[in-house]
């Protein structure tokens, strides 16, 4: 699998325990496969950066790809909430990420590599607005492809750091790509709460529906 890390330096070699354990996944090496996007992380500060490129080798690497088909939004959304910081608004809020974390943890830790969404602080928004039963299921579906964040690779364990090769190394100027991560952010922001954070559906399924029939999650494209 070819990777990319976005940065304000070149990392030839990203180090084991480094990092801040209060994103998504946890402590971890976080890259993308989408070298565009990679450059956008490397501006995020208004400087320039690097993106640089790896190879991972997952031959004999365990995988939890948070895509599949055994795994749903709320598999996603409970490790997020691990990790993140997200203090309720109300007692549903509370009562829900009570009952998440009852229903739908998983043993994350113990994979090398975890393959999933990736949510910005506008993503995050989003889902605590889910969690707070603010918007539907069917609403934060359609946030979700907002901004095209698309999917990012997390390297967990020691082994899969000593998988990881280090090839080459792309600059990320400013000019261009600072205004690309913020074009981004802001379109979905805009978006959501212009659309999405206001919009009814037909049907709608919040959090305390899927909690009383997980079969409600079946047949949502996300």
């Amino acid at each position: 699998m070819k990777l990319y890390h976005g940065s304000e330096k070149i990392v030839e070699t990203p180090q084991f325990g480094a990092g801040n354990p209060r994103n998504d996944y946890g402590l971890g090496f976080y890259c993308t496969q989408n070298l565009e996007l990679a450059k956008e992380w490397a501006c995020q500060k208004n400087t320039d950066g690097y993106a640089s490129e790896y190879e991972l080798n997952l031959a004999d690497l365990s995988v939890l790809d948070l895509s599949g088909e055994e795994y749903t939004i709320l598999h996603w959304l409970c490790i997020l909430m691990q990790n993140r910081i997200f203090i309720p608004k109300t007692s549903f809020g509370k009562k829900n990420l009570e009952t998440l974390l009852a229903q739908y943890k998983l043993n994350y830790e113990a994979f090398d590599v975890i393959c999933g969404y990736r949510a910005n602080d506008s993503y995050f928004t989003f889902a605590s607005d889910f969690l707070e039963n603010a918007i539907p299921l069917q609403n934060l579906a359609s946030s979700m492809k907002l901004g095209a964040l698309g999917m990012q690779v997390v390297l967990k364990s020691p082994k899969a750091f000593s998988d990881l090769m280090y090839r080459q190394s792309f600059v990320a100027e400013k000019e261009i790509y600072f205004k690309k991560y913020q074009e981004r952010d802001s379109l979905a922001r805009k978006a959501y709460f212009e659309g999405y954070r206001t919009t009814s559906v037909q049907d709608a399924i919040y959090l305390i529906d899927i909690f009383r029939n997980p079969e409600l999650l079946h047949g949502i494209e996300l």
